[in-house]
């Protein structure tokens, strides 16, 4: 863990270990999460749906869209909003930097 000075920020997976343009599972503690490879970069969001709990790793993605395989409910990864029905609460989104090959993000 690092503090830049603009919070905690926690090592969470190698990069090498990310499944390109596509997502990938990690955790943190308990927490679930859900890695993206898009092509403006990675972006880290909580990897179970909003709608009804199904894990969005299993889902269907595609740039910066995550759709769940559940109903196929979708969001943007960049910022958690639901796009797509039966999702109509957000995503949470954890800010995610790339340091020393590995992908951090801030609790």
């Amino acid at each position: 863990m690092t503090d830049g000075g603009d919070g905690a920020w926690h090592d969470l997976i190698a990069v090498e270990r990310i499944e390109k343009g596509w997502v990938t599972p990690a955790s943190l503690g308990a927490r679930r999460l859900a890695v993206h490879d898009t092509p403006t970069g990675i972006h880290v969001t909580a990897a179970l749906c909003s709608h009804a709990g199904a894990d969005l790793c299993d889902g269907w993605f595609d740039g910066h869209v995550i759709e769940c395989p559940l109903h196929q409910g979708a969001f943007d990864v960049r910022d958690g909003r639901p796009i797509g029905a039966p999702a109509t609460r957000p995503l949470r989104v954890y800010p995610a930097r790339v340091r020393a090959g590995m992908v951090q993000i801030r609790l």
